[in-house]
C-alpha cells in the first residue's frame, strides 16, 4: 500500500497520521510506503525559476538553499529578522512557483480564485484537470514508479488547504492506474463524514471514505478483519526526517483523540460527537521513551486538543528525554509553582492556552470552566518556571460584544510579561452545532462541504466590527503590538517553541 500526504500544509515536521497508520499495518502484515507530498512537492517547486523579474524574486531564488539551510539550523531562530528573512523569501518564492491558474499558496496556505474546497463540484473539477494544479509537474514525475506494484493508495486529507491538490492527485491517479484501489481518510475528510445527512459525492473516484481512526478501517479493506488491532508505536523513520523546514526533527505524537473537557460551547468537536479516547498513561510515556532514543528529536509536538493533568503529571515525573510542547487546559495544576518547575525540568518549552477570552462573563457562557484569577495565577506560575505561553483569543462570540472584547484587552495588557506569544481568532460558527438554530443561521462559506455558518449576533457585532477592533484598536495597542511581532510568520505555534531558547 502507498500512503500519501498530499500539498499543502506546513512542512516543519512529519505528518503524524501516515506513519501511525504505517506503523500498525506493517506490525499487522500489510507492507507499506509512506510519501510526504507536501514537503517533496514544496522543495520540487522551490527549485523552479520564477518568472517575474523584479529584485525580491530574484534575490529569493538566488538564495533559496541558503534559506533552506537557515531554517534547519537552530542559530537562525536566536536572530528574529534572519529567521523572518528565510521564511519570507522562501514564502516569495512558492507563492511564484504555485501562481497561475488562479492559485494564491504559500509556506502555510492553498487557495484558488475560482475552485472552493467546500463545493465537491469544485474538488472533482480538480480530479478531472490535474495538470491544472501547480505541483502536476511534481506528481507526474514522482508518483509513477510509486504505482507500479501497489493495490491500494491512500491519501491523508487533513486540512482545508489539502483539499484541491489531493483531488488533483487523485484524479491522476484514476485516470493512469483505474485499476487501483483509491481510499481517503483524515481529519478533514472525518469531518465531513459526521455531517447530519452526509451522502457521498466522490463515488466515482474514491473507492473508500474513512472517518476517523484508520487503523481497524484499512485493516479491513486490505484483507485483515478477525480481530481489533493492538497500539503499535508511530514510526517515523521511512519519511525524509532531516529534510523538514525546522533546525531538527519535531516529533509529532498523539496521546490522545477528541477532548477530556468537551463542554464548551461552539465548539467543533462537540458539534461533530468527537468522544473523548486516550491511550493509557504508560504506554504514552514508553512511547515517547522509544521515540526518543530511535530519532533524537529536537522537539516533541504533543498534538492533543488538551494534555490531560494525568499525562503532565506523569511526563513531570518521567521526562521523555527531549524538550516538548503542546496543548493543556488552564486548571489548578498549572497554577502551582512547583508543578510548573516541574514540567520546565521535564522538558516542557511551550504551553498552548486556549484562554479565548479575558471577560469572566464571556467564559461563562461559552462553558470554558475557566475562572480569570485561575488563569492570571497560571500565567505567572508558567512566567516563574520559565515555560512560554502562546496565548489564544476568541473574538465574535455570541456573548461578547465590544465591551467586554476590551476587557480581554485590558487583560492581556495586564499579563503582558507572561504572554510570548498570541494566536487571535475570529469566531466562527459550526453548522451543525446545538446553538446554530437558537441564533439563526444563513450561507458564510458557499459550499455543500462548509462546516460552519454565519448568524445573527445578538449585540449585533458582526465580523466587520470585530476585525475593525482588532485591527484598530487591540493590535495597536504597544503592550499587545510587541506580543503580536513575536509571532513566527507563516508556521506560527509550530515554531515558536524554537524561538524560545532550545539548544
Amino acid at each position: 500500500m502507498l500512503l500519501i500526504f498530499p500539498p499543502l500544509a506546513k512542512a516543519s515536521e512529519p505528518p503524524p497520521g501516515v506513519a501511525r497508520l504505517a506503523a500498525s499495518l506493517k506490525a499487522h502484515g500489510h507492507p507499506c510506503t509512506l510519501l510526504d507530498a507536501n514537503l517533496e512537492g514544496q522543495l520540487w517547486l522551490l527549485e523552479q525559476p520564477p518568472t517575474a523579474a523584479d529584485t525580491w524574486s530574484r534575490r529569493a531564488y538566488k538564495g533559496r538553499e541558503r534559506n533552506l539551510a537557515a531554517l534547519r539550523d537552530i542559530d537562525t531562530y536566536r536572530t528574529p529578522d534572519r529567521y523572518r528573512r528565510a521564511v519570507s523569501d522562501l514564502n516569495r518564492l512558492l507563492s511564484l512557483s504555485t501562481a497561475g491558474n488562479g492559485v494564491v499558496a504559500g509556506l502555510a496556505d492553498y487557495q484558488h480564485a475560482s475552485l472552493s474546497p467546500l463545493r465537491s463540484a469544485d474538488l472533482c473539477t480538480a480530479a478531472r484537470e490535474p495538470e491544472q494544479n501547480p505541483f502536476f509537474s511534481y506528481f507526474n514525475a514522482r508518483l509513477p514508479e510509486l504505482l507500479a506494484g501497489v493495490g491500494t493508495v491512500g491519501f491523508s486529507l487533513n486540512y482545508l488547504s489539502q483539499a484541491l491538490c489531493t483531488f488533483a492527485m487523485i484524479g491522476y491517479v484514476r485516470e493512469r492506474c483505474p485499476a487501483l484501489r483509491i481510499v481517503l481518510g483524515g481529519g478533514l475528510v472525518t469531518s465531513w463524514m459526521q455531517r447530519p445527512g452526509w451522502r457521498n459525492p466522490f463515488g466515482e473516484l474514491v473507492d473508500h471514505l474513512i472517518s476517523g481512526a484508520g487503523e481497524e478501517a484499512l485493516a479491513a479493506i486490505l484483507g485483515n478483519a478477525s480481530a481489533p488491532l493492538r497500539h503499535v508505536t508511530p514510526d517515523y523513520t521511512p519519511l525524509p526526517l532531516t529534510d523538514y523546514l525546522s533546525p531538527g526533527l519535531i516529533l509529532p505524537y498523539s496521546a490522545a483523540s477528541g477532548c477530556y473537557w468537551n463542554r464548551c460551547s461552539f465548539c467543533p468537536e462537540r458539534a461533530e460527537g468527537n468522544a473523548y479516547h486516550p491511550l493509557p498513561v504508560s504506554r504514552v510515556v514508553s512511547d515517547l521513551k522509544l521515540l526518543t532514543e530511535q530519532n533524537g528529536p529536537l522537539l516533541i509536538h504533543l498534538l492533543d486538543n488538551a494534555v490531560s493533568p494525568a499525562l503532565l503529571q506523569a511526563l513531570a515525573e518521567k521526562p521523555p528525554g527531549a524538550p516538548w510542547y503542546g496543548f493543556a487546559r488552564i486548571d489548578e495544576h498549572l497554577a502551582d509553582p512547583e508543578f510548573c518547575r516541574a514540567l520546565k525540568r521535564s522538558g516542557c518549552v511551550t504551553l498552548k492556552l486556549g484562554l479565548e477570552s479575558g471577560d469572566q462573563g464571556v467564559l461563562d457562557r461559552m462553558g470554558k470552566g475557566i475562572d480569570l484569577g485561575l488563569a492570571s495565577r497560571v500565567l505567572n506560575s508558567l512566567k516563574e518556571a520559565g515555560i512560554a505561553v502562546y496565548c489564544y483569543l476568541l473574538f465574535g462570540t455570541p456573548g461578547e460584544t465590544v465591551v467586554e472584547a476590551r476587557r480581554t484587552l485590558e487583560f492581556v495588557v495586564r499579563h503582558r510579561h507572561t504572554i510570548s506569544f498570541l494566536n487571535l481568532a475570529l469566531f466562527n460558527m459550526p453548522l451543525f452545532g446545538d446553538e446554530a438554530a437558537e441564533y439563526g443561521h444563513e450561507p458564510f462559506y458557499e459550499g455543500d462541504l462548509s462546516l460552519y455558518t454565519a448568524f445573527r449576533h445578538p449585540g449585533d457585532w458582526d465580523r466587520k466590527q470585530v476585525r475593525r477592533f482588532l485591527e484598530g484598536e487591540f493590535k495597536r495597542h504597544p503592550a499587545i503590538a510587541a506580543i503580536v511581532r513575536n509571532d513566527p510568520p507563516q508556521f506560527g505555534s509550530n515554531h515558536a517553541a524554537l524561538l524560545c531558547g532550545i539548544q
